[in-house]
């Protein structure tokens, strides 16, 4: 059974948590090591030949990468010396914007279905990425050149400054994903081990990331990175394609094995192999990095003509023991990480379930449209948590939202372990997830309109509002009934009702909070002994207010 834990922490290294694109912080990369080298290192890891396309496994590479990690492992760590000139470090962002990568020099361009543009480095993408063709001789790599980009307004001074040996900050892919007459952009791997992805009809929102070490954690957290890629070259007309990366850090190395399905929904099956240079306190599997500001669980007043502003509005979790688990985001008074139990989980992810742009009238940034992204662990991950880290911030520039996964078995130096998961980036529909859903949480005084001597402000009242499933089905006179349990504190006037459009079913209850102690609740709705709804997973602290 599931159990949401929490964990009330105030400090923690929080300023690297920034917008992808152009906010996002760069951190330390490794050492760079060419094929050749990686081949080596492992006696069953033959040079490569041009591949057919059709050949996407490549266990030769693989196995030699993560060989090199491991190798890795067993060695200091030490931080790359950037080779990049001033004038480009200290790029401000207006500038770095107008350097833009010329679409004609894409690499496989009109060759495949697939395209790769560059980003150039520096403002603060200063330590640069290698980047190795696997299809050609062993020791291809990617040059850089200044024909591959146009140097544009106040960036024209910086055209000629970057050497020739300077690397790039990343690369972004492009693939027919919304028609056949143009290649859209559709997966980015730029800064730390940072990356994001999107299916038709979808814009950048939330990131993934290659793994999470010590989030949240008072000695503040650990960013890996890749430092490496090799690209596999599709055949003209294949529809997946296959990348992977050698990720380094302080703490730990490993392989990583991307298979990147574009689709409705696009999808990414990953292989994780680590390997521990230290003893690590946290390892967070899976990780997803988004923003939330304020919504309709919102409790403060905000002076913004928006009602909503965030890139995802909860946490849901698929339990081994077959329930969904909906945990509404908050953008709290203080950091605060929760945690929910499980052991060989069937999924997680953060959603943006509120699609309806009327909640958040915002022509530029059009937060109905972000993505969705759901991790679906593959073998045995045992025991552990999905965790929820949720970070105060006043900006929506800041990414201040990070949820993943954590090992109940802790990593040891010199220990080394291999997770696969499928991550999908979607709407808010997941078929997998038949039952009433949360559409909204409401929360307000516990105060009736008019009511003499009226109860402190500490007494609230949750109205929280479920659609779908099997509720389509019922009349206004079904006798439904809410279970709910609570850690702490009072809950009084527990309701279930229909509400006028005839789909949605409202629970409400008033909560007496038992002082300080912040209360840990769960509700579901059921009609007699069946269940008919997710569970409503929900932490009030006292200071909410």
């Amino acid at each position: 059974m599931s159990i949401l834990c929490n964990n009330n922490k105030t400090t923690g290294n929080l300023s690297a948590h920034k917008r992808l694109l152009g906010l996002i912080m760069s951190c330390t990369l490794g050492l760079g090591v060419s094929y050749s080298a990686l081949a080596q290192t492992s006696s069953s890891a033959p040079a490569i030949a041009p591949a057919a396309a059709s050949d996407i496994v490549k266990p030769d590479l693989f196995d030699a990468i993560a060989e090199r990690a491991k190798k890795l492992a067993k060695r200091e760590y030490k931080p790359i010396e950037a080779n990049i000139p001033d004038a480009l470090a200290k790029m401000d962002y207006d500038q770095y914007r107008s350097i833009r990568f010329r679409p004609e020099a894409a690499l496989w361009h009109k060759e495949s279905l697939f395209e790769l543009q560059l980003f150039h480095p520096g403002f603060l993408y200063r330590e640069p990425i290698v980047l190795h063709m696997a299809n050609d001789a062993p020791d291809s790599f990617v040059q850089f050149k200044q024909d591959f980009f146009s140097y544009d307004g106040p960036a024209a001074p910086l055209a000629g400054i970057a050497p020739n040996n300077i690397g790039f900050a990343g690369f972004r892919i492009h693939y027919p994903l919304n028609s056949n007459e143009y290649k859209d952009e559709f997966v980015v791997f730029q800064g730390a081990s940072y990356f994001r992805m999107v299916g038709p009809g979808l814009a950048y929102g939330l990131s993934a990331r290659g793994l999470a070490i010590d989030t949240a954690e008072p000695k503040g957290e650990e960013f890996p990175v890749f430092r490496e890629f090799w690209l596999i070259k599709p055949a003209p007309e294949d529809t997946r394609m296959v990348i992977y990366a050698l990720l380094d850090s302080p703490s730990i190395s490993g392989a990583y094995r991307f298979e990147i399905i574009p689709g409705a929904p696009t999808e990414m099956a990953v292989e994780a192999r680590l390997f521990a240079r230290k003893d690590i306190l946290k390892v967070g599997i899976a990780p997803l990095t988004s923003m939330y500001m304020w919504g309709e669980n919102h409790t403060r007043f905000v002076d913004d003509f928006r009602p909503e502003v965030h890139d995802s509005d909860g946490l849901l979790m698929a339990a081994s023991n077959g329930e969904w688990i909906w945990r509404p985001i908050s953008n709290h008074r203080q950091l605060r990480v929760s945690s929910m139990l499980d052991e060989n989980p069937r999924g997680f992810g953060l959603l943006q379930r509120d699609r309806d742009f009327d909640h958040y009238m915002d022509m530029e940034a059009r937060y109905e449209k972000r993505p969705s992204m759901w991790i679906m662990p593959e073998g045995d991950w045992g025991k552990g948590r999905a965790e929820l880290v949720e970070i105060p911030s006043d900006s929506e520039t800041n990414d201040n939202v990070v949820a993943y996964w954590v090992p109940a078995k802790a990593m040891k130096a010199g220990s080394s372990a291999t997770y696969k998961y499928r991550l999908r980036s979607f709407d808010d529909h997941l078929a997998e997830n038949t039952g009433a859903k949360v559409i909204r949480t409401r929360i307000g005084w516990g105060a009736n309109p008019g009511q003499a001597n009226p109860p402190p402000v500490s007494k609230r009242k949750f109205v929280i509002d479920f659609r779908g499933g099997e509720l389509d089905n019922l009349s206004a006179d079904a006798p439904l009934i809410a279970e709910m349990q609570q850690s702490s504190g009072a809950i009084s006037e527990l309701s279930v009702r229909q509400l006028p459009d005839g789909r949605t079913w409202r629970a409400s209850f008033k909560l007496e909070p038992d002082g300080n102690n912040v209360a840990d609740m769960r509700l579901f709705l059921k009609l007699r002994d069946q269940r008919l709804s997710e569970v409503w997973s929900y932490v009030w602290y006292p200071d909410a207010i």
